[in-house]
């Protein structure tokens, strides 16, 4: 069963260097044990914050970034360089100035892609590229989750279809928040995690949180877990709602 663990630091500057720093660890500790190591990125104001905040880490020099593979947990279903895509906003933070190998970044397809707009044959593509090494999804060491304001996570949003959907893929219409289109892992894939993160910081995630926190299985943050451990890395704001 997965040990939750409540981690609270002052305000969000902190929380995305926290973050990077514990993300570092993970990644080196992965590529000690199995050579190699496999995140899932997540998008948002404070996951654009982490990602900057490893050009300032000394230890992130420790990491053979040639030898980590990057996943989404969702994104934006729409051309490729958009700005609004995660994939964008990522590259932008630090993954354009990384050594990475290309070939393991494993961005979503975008509408410009071969699948044009077709959500479901995309969504359908990147389920096959997650089953590439014979499993329904590779070993993810880490997936990274921002957590909204009505306890959202990828594109899995209360109430809403998706958040039902099997596999390990699915394309979501209609979301809540814009764009309508989305593609983005199932909660099944996300619970094959060894660890969710689960990062929130700010008064507007406040509610959510707390709600999550204290067992409001309603909201699809509560049931975002990992194999091992599933971390709550927050700041004072997001956390100011939790009991205890």
């Amino acid at each position: 069963m997965s040990k939750t663990l409540v981690v609270v630091v002052p305000d969000a500057d902190i929380l995305a260097s926290t973050v990077a720093s514990r993300l570092v660890a993970k990644i080196v500790d992965a590529q000690a044990e199995r050579g190699a190591a496999s995140v899932v990125l997540t998008g948002g104001r404070i996951a654009g914050k982490v990602l900057a905040s490893l050009t300032d880490l000394p230890a992130a020099g420790a990491v053979d970034w040639a030898r980590v593979d990057l996943w989404w947990g969702d994104e934006r279903f729409l051309p490729a360089g958009d700005p609004d895509r995660n994939e964008t906003q990522a590259r932008a933070a630090v993954l354009d100035a990384l050594p990475l190998d290309p070939a393991r970044v494993h961005a979503m397809p975008a509408t410009d892609g071969p699948d044009g707009d077709d959500a479901e044959a995309a969504a359908a593509r990147y389920a096959s590229e997650l089953a590439v090494g014979g499993t329904d999804v590779p070993i993810f060491d880490v997936l990274m989750l921002g957590v909204g304001e009505d306890g959202h996570v990828a594109s899995l949003f209360p109430g809403h279809p998706g958040l039902d959907a099997v596999g390990t893929t699915a394309a979501v219409h209609n979301s809540p928040k814009p764009p309508p289109n989305r593609i983005t892992l199932t909660m099944p894939a996300i619970q094959t995690a060894d660890e969710v993160w689960l990062i929130a910081a700010g008064p507007d995630k406040t509610k959510s949180v707390g709600a999550a926190l204290n067992g409001d299985k309603a909201l699809p943050a509560a049931h975002a877990t990992g194999v091992s451990k599933t971390y709550w890395l927050l700041d004072e704001a997001a956390a100011a709602a939790r009991k205890g």
